[in-house]
């Protein structure tokens, strides 16, 4: 979403901000000039390349007086987890999970925090060392920001690496309807290596009944949409790649309760840093599932050579489902035939669901409950549905794609497997050949 936002100074407005397209590409130029001056202990200063927020946004930025001023409003809107599933949340800048705030090391960051909420707020800065009354935790550190007021966070940024920013006040009701964001800070010297695609996911998990419009936070246990981004799949924008570039994924997990243990198909991964902490290369341990805790985040990087469409998802079953529920019965292996049509005599239209498993739910043709998305719905490459749900996604990678398309990050559509590379039916041919007796 891109959002117009005014900048507010001693309480009054500033001006109108520019689209949040223009203000990304003005925040990446000076943060690369800023490494352009930058050194640090005499070390050589370094580019890097700005971060990718798959269907999320950054933080508008400015320069002024030297310092770099970002403008967060926080607010209730109406967010769209996916076609057919819109809910009332709370987020910052009109985004739940997938703000980010983009900086570099050693910079002066000022940041406004306006409340248009009903009740007060505060932002706590994840993981940055700061001084006490800037940690942003209502009523310990800083007096609750009331309704209506605009407060100002100010401080220098004495670290880098993935970190991340949330609301400090009632905590369970304000995160848990969205009150999440990344804060990446770029190292600002050329100690740790380059990377060409650099993408940002916030991990999340919500309760909200079919036909609810507004996720519940008070839930302890029983989530039943995953996220990333504040998006569920197939609607999170694909993470697009050109065949031989280094790739970071930045991972944050500000979920209610659950661990999610991420899962990338096709390559094995260094996991490279944890809560903003690189991991010295000789420590950095070889991986195809990261961890990631509540409150924590993690960095994975590897070389992109292997092309085709990869998923990336967590690897709880129930978190690549949606709104399933644990009230569902348990089907599996009922014979329905005859039960159905005797059932139809008196609930016409009845169909028996389940009793092959959820997968082949969506060809049954059933109108969904309102504003819901509990049945998988995505069609791949071969026209059928891509068995995933929830908290995955997919990565692209590909021969020859242009700059342009990577600064797009545009979707080249699904892979086109070479001839003979796509598992199918073995023959007769195959099977005596190799013994197989069936």
């Amino acid at each position: 979403m891109n959002t117009r936002r005014n900048f507010l100074f001693s309480g009054a407005a500033a001006g109108a901000a520019a689209a949040l397209t223009t203000a990304e590409r003005a925040s990446a130029r000076s943060i690369r000039r800023d490494l352009d001056r930058a050194s640090v202990g005499g070390a050589q200063p370094r580019d890097h390349r700005p971060v990718i927020v798959p269907s999320g946004s950054k933080a508008p930025m400015r320069d002024v007086d030297g310092a770099k001023v970002y403008h967060l409003v926080v607010e209730e809107f109406d967010h769209t987890f996916a076609p057919g599933l819109v809910a009332r949340c709370w987020g910052f800048n009109e985004m739940v999970n997938g703000h980010v705030i983009e900086a570099v090391e050693g910079d002066r960051v000022r940041i406004y925090v306006t409340n248009k909420l009903p009740a007060p707020t505060s932002t706590h800065w994840h993981g940055l060392i700061l001084p006490n009354g800037m940690d942003g935790v209502s009523g310990l550190t800083q007096p609750p920001i009331p309704p209506g007021e605009t407060w100002l966070y100010e401080f220098d940024l004495r670290q880098n690496g993935t970190h991340m920013f949330h609301s400090h006040h009632d905590t369970m009701t304000q995160e848990g309807l969205g009150l999440t964001g990344m804060f990446v800070i770029h190292p600002a010297d050329a100690g740790e290596p380059m990377v060409d695609r650099d993408f940002a996911l916030m991990l999340h998990e919500w309760r909200i009944d079919a036909g609810a419009r507004r996720p519940n936070p008070n839930e302890m246990s029983d989530f039943n949409v995953l996220t990333m981004n504040g998006k569920v799949f197939p609607f999170l924008d694909p993470l697009v790649v050109r065949k031989g570039q280094r790739v970071r994924m930045r991972i944050g997990n500000l979920s209610a309760m659950d661990h999610h243990p991420i899962h990338l198909h096709g390559y094995e991964f260094l996991e490279t840093a944890v809560d903003g902490c690189r991991i010295p290369a000789e420590q950095q341990r070889r991986r195809v599932t990261t961890l990631v805790g509540v409150g924590e985040t993690r960095d994975i990087e590897f070389d992109a050579v292997n092309v085709g469409d990869w998923a990336f998802h967590c690897h709880m079953t129930h978190h690549v489902m949606n709104q399933m529920g644990h009230a569902f019965p348990n089907m599996i292996g009922f014979d329905a035939k005859g039960f159905d049509s005797r059932a139809r005599s008196l609930l016409p239209g009845y169909m028996t669901m389940g009793a092959k498993g959820m997968g082949d739910m969506t060809d049954m043709g059933m109108p969904l409950p309102e504003n819901s998305v509990p049945m998988i719905k995505a069609k791949g490459g071969f026209g059928k549905d891509v068995s995933l749900g929830g908290m995955a996604g997919v990565l692209k990678v590909r021969e020859g794609l242009s700059d342009e398309a990577l600064e797009a990050n545009r979707d080249p559509g699904w892979y086109e497997h070479p001839e003979g590379t796509v598992a199918g039916p073995a023959s007769a041919e195959d099977r005596r050949r190799d013994g197989i007796v069936e």
